[in-house]
């Protein structure tokens, strides 16, 4: 009995272990905008099988591209705080088995993609995956120029949804990925301002580590969260939402980049995590409102 249930329970902890690398909360938000994609491309959400697949495909793939990070970053996971207790770092799974998974995962949503909805919906989540797994997880170790790159992979759900709903890929998708874009940059130099020594720990060249005094990482913050404010506006200013988009997204966006103007000016943590819980708050409602007045 006692063999049994320590089985169980051990069996019960690996699926845990499981689950935490495909980052299932984390991929809350990009299962989200990929349905916002869809939605503002106007997809028919009668089809109940074309949406979830549309959702089931992107979230699998999501996973999959999670648990390629963790691999590939199991040694600095390892030396920071905030993740050495993620499963790899931590010695509660092997590489090999988080491997096998990533690529299950992936292949799993991919086809789905493919077969259930559209060829280009799943090309784009396969670019989504490439150039997040491929190309911006190893180059976190050379630049801080990475970030940046790191925006392109997280601004391309909605443009998976659009896909899927359109089978092709017109100005509505590019706006959607120009917004994702830009919010992110916010919100990813306040994730690492606050975290500024656990990456160092690391040996990861972000900005607030190779440039410590923050202004170049305040200044970055500010300037993107500008850069988003008529990037933000331009879907009423297309015709893909109404003038009740336009002036939530208006304020909400002044609102987004005061906060990030605040932190650029003081440089503290608790301003950096204001920003961080701002930019988690903005994108959602940003979204909706975009969703309830489209035309």
């Amino acid at each position: 009995m006692r063999t049994t249930a320590a089985m169980t329970i051990g069996a019960r902890a690996r699926a845990t272990d499981y689950v935490a690398l495909a980052k299932p909360r984390l991929n809350l938000l990009v299962v989200a905008s990929t349905v916002a994609g869809y939605a503002m491309a106007h997809g028919d959400t009668s089809n109940v099988a074309a949406l979830l697949s549309t959702i089931i495909g992107t979230a699998l793939v999501a996973g999959g591209a999670s648990a390629f990070n963790q691999v590939i970053e199991r040694d600095s996971d390892s030396l920071m705080r905030r993740t050495r207790l993620r499963p790899l770092p931590d010695g509660r799974l092997a590489s090999a088995e988080a491997l096998t998974f990533a690529t299950v995962l992936s292949c799993a949503g991919l086809l789905i993609l493919a077969a259930a909805v559209n060829v280009l919906a799943a090309t784009v989540a396969l670019a989504t995956l490439a150039s997040y797994a491929v190309v911006y997880t190893p180059l976190k170790r050379r630049t801080s120029f990475a970030t940046v790159i790191g925006a392109i992979p997280g601004a391309l759900p909605p443009v998976i949804g659009w896909a899927a709903a359109e089978n092709s890929l017109t100005r509505g998708a590019w706006v959607l990925f120009g917004i994702l874009f830009l919010w992110q940059l916010p919100h990813f130099l306040a994730i690492a301002w606050m975290y500024r020594d656990d990456y160092a720990r690391a040996g990861l060249p972000m900005l607030p580590v190779i440039e410590p005094d923050g202004r170049s990482t305040g200044r970055q913050a500010a300037l993107y969260a500008a850069a988003l404010l008529p990037v933000a506006l331009a879907p009423s200013l297309v015709g893909m939402s109404g003038p009740a988009y336009f002036t939530g997204a208006l304020l909400l966006t002044l609102l987004f980049l005061g906060m990030s103007l605040r932190f650029a000016m003081t440089r503290a943590v608790r301003d950096a995590r204001r920003l961080f819980f701002a930019s988690i708050i903005y994108l959602p409602l940003l979204l909706g409102l975009m969703i309830v007045d489209r035309t």
